[in-house]
């Protein structure tokens, strides 16, 4: 698979990955600085983005920036960096604001990654994957495991964000039933040029492709 040269996601999962690190070095008062506090949500609003850097141990960190090393260059090719970049953080957003109302603290980048497999669900549902690295499945069915299990884990509290996980995905369902339509009314104009100018280039990279 070739990846375009100024792919954000390895800056994202770096990112991670430092904040980790100060996380462990410098103890709680860090941690704290920036996790989601849900009282604090008006008095601090940074929090709803900052929140969505930390992880609470290595195996959370592990598995949301492997999910995150495996679908998002996918989606990056697909729709573009800048795209691609306010999906993830808009989505990570609303999930931490919604997750607001039910966890009193939280962290991690699960709903934005969330939003990331939903795009990818509406724009390459037969992607083949291995669900928990076992079973082989497209991933719109894979889509449904997910969730299935999320509404399951509501109603069975583990400790995981299931509730930030599904308005993530909610997030990426969404934004990529808007660009699916956006691409679909701009290759109607896109089909009646005869010549292709600069402007018309640079709106296909911007808009048609997915």
């Amino acid at each position: 698979m070739k990846f375009e040269s100024k792919t954000i996601v390895v800056p994202i999962i770096l990112t991670n990955a430092i904040l980790y690190i100060l996380e462990v070095v410098l103890g709680d008062n860090f941690t704290k600085s920036f996790i989601l506090v849900s009282s604090d949500i008006f008095a601090r609003p940074w929090i709803l983005v900052t929140s969505m850097f930390l992880h609470a141990n290595v195996n959370h960190l592990f598995f949301n920036m492997y999910a995150l090393f495996i679908f998002g260059p996918l989606l990056e090719q697909r729709i573009g960096v800048k795209r691609f970049l306010s999906i993830y953080i808009f989505s990570g957003i609303i999930a931490a604001i919604i997750s607001s109302y039910f966890y009193p603290i939280a962290l991690g980048a699960s709903g934005a990654i969330m939003g990331i497999i939903g795009v990818l669900i509406i724009l390459m549902p037969d992607l083949k994957l291995l669900l928990f690295f076992i079973i082989p499945m497209p991933l719109w069915f894979a889509g449904i495991i997910y969730a299935l299990t999320d509404i399951f884990g509501i109603f069975f509290p583990s400790g995981v964000g299931n509730i930030a996980h599904l308005v993530g995905l909610a997030c990426g369902l969404l934004y990529g039933l808007y660009i699916k339509k956006q691409k679909k009314e701009f290759d109607k104009k896109f089909a009646k040029k005869k010549h292709l100018k600069s402007e018309d280039i640079e709106e296909y990279l911007r808009t048609g492709r997915i």
